[in-house]
């Protein structure tokens, strides 16, 4: 992900610009899908050698990938922040309901609905359960390290985006497994535990202990080093999730020319999830009556996902060419352009909303 300066003293100005990865991030999405499926078609064997590189059902390079796509950006979350949630007890609640018992229920209604029966006669049948489970992956892991490029494009407060994120992933840590096992549970699908609980280990808990470990040591060098070590290391997150994604559609590129209609069918659900869950989170605080700059990050990480764990979880879960990984790659191409909408229409409503609260 992005080289963001996530500490508590926030020094990174507000409206800073996004980074040419950040803002043209579905643009190399995209380009990776041609790649990908250009390659898959000129060297399957390459690419079922590499599928077949695995280790108690890790592949091991996607593993790897993964890692290094989510330790740097756990480097930047400061678990101390946690103090600061009483600070905006009524934020950080709206953050919490619409995170955790709003977004993962309502993406699983929506997949019900759009995937299972509006949808279902122009997708393939036998994908259906796992387009749903993308989607519910998806669903269930809140936005991390890009919830700060958003606050900052909208000038949120930064105190409150750094406990909401430290609070966030903190929940993660325990609650992602169960309720992935309950959704998945409710619509159906079978869950395969010891893979889940797997996941979890490999992919939060024991990135998150590493990413703690490296930042505290960049710390005791320093303000200075700790920036530096963040620019350097920034571009490293985003360069192996575009690997990943060749990876995932070198697999996935006989199903997409066959039926290249599917990610436009998928990303409707998502979609609207955005927009519900960004305009629930953003009245709920004018409700409570929080400043605007607090509204904003609210609503910015109910509607956004940390689709690096999800494309990890779907891949461990259900394979690279299942369709909930294309379903959790649909996600990563359509976030960053529907994510600026979002913060513009926070933006341009201010004066309505501070009106509304005064």
């Amino acid at each position: 992900m992005s080289a963001v300066q996530c500490e508590v003293t926030a020094r990174a100005a507000p409206g800073a610009p996004m980074s040419v990865f950040e803002r043209y991030l579905s643009v190399w999405v995209f380009l990776c899908i041609v790649i990908g499926i250009a390659a898959g078609q000129l060297a399957p064997g390459l690419f079922q050698s590499i599928g077949q590189m695995e280790l108690a059902q890790v592949n091991l390079p996607v593993g790897l990938l993964i890692w290094v796509m989510i330790i740097p950006m756990l480097v930047k979350v400061d678990f101390g922040a946690l103090h600061e949630v009483r600070q905006h007890v009524r934020g950080i609640g709206v953050t919490l309901f619409v995170n955790w018992l709003v977004k993962p229920f309502s993406m699983a209604f929506l997949g019900w609905l759009f995937v299972r029966n509006l949808f279902a006669p122009m997708l393939p049948a036998d994908q259906l359960d796992s387009y749903i489970a993308g989607l519910i992956l998806l669903a269930a892991a809140p936005c991390t390290a890009m919830v700060f490029v958003w606050s900052r494009l909208s000038n949120g407060d930064p105190l409150f985006t750094l406990s909401q994120v430290a609070m966030n992933d903190s929940i993660m840590v325990f609650a992602f497994a169960p309720l992935v096992g309950l959704l998945l549970g409710i619509s159906s699908i079978s869950v395969p535990w010891d893979t889940l609980l797997t996941s979890v280990v490999l992919y939060i808990l024991i990135p998150v202990i590493l990413a703690q470990l490296w930042r505290k040591a960049l710390l005791a060098r320093g303000p200075a080093a700790f920036d530096a070590a963040m620019a350097k290391i920034g571009p490293w997150s985003i360069a192996a999730l575009l690997a990943t994604l060749v990876l995932l559609f070198a697999f996935q590129g006989e199903a997409i020319i066959r039926q290249p209609l599917v990610i436009a069918l998928l990303a409707v659900p998502i979609l609207i999830q955005v927009f519900f869950n960004s305009a629930l989170a953003y009245w709920l605080n004018k409700v409570v009556g929080e400043k605007h700059s607090v509204a904003c990050p609210s609503a910015l990480i109910g509607a956004s996902n940390f689709f690096e764990l999800a494309v990890a979880a779907a891949i461990s879960l259900f394979g690279f060419e299942s369709g909930a990984a294309l379903a959790t790659v649909v996600g990563v191409l359509i976030e960053v352009p529907v994510m600026l909408l979002v913060v513009k229409v926070v933006n341009a409503s201010k004066g309505w909303y501070e009106a509304q609260n005064a």
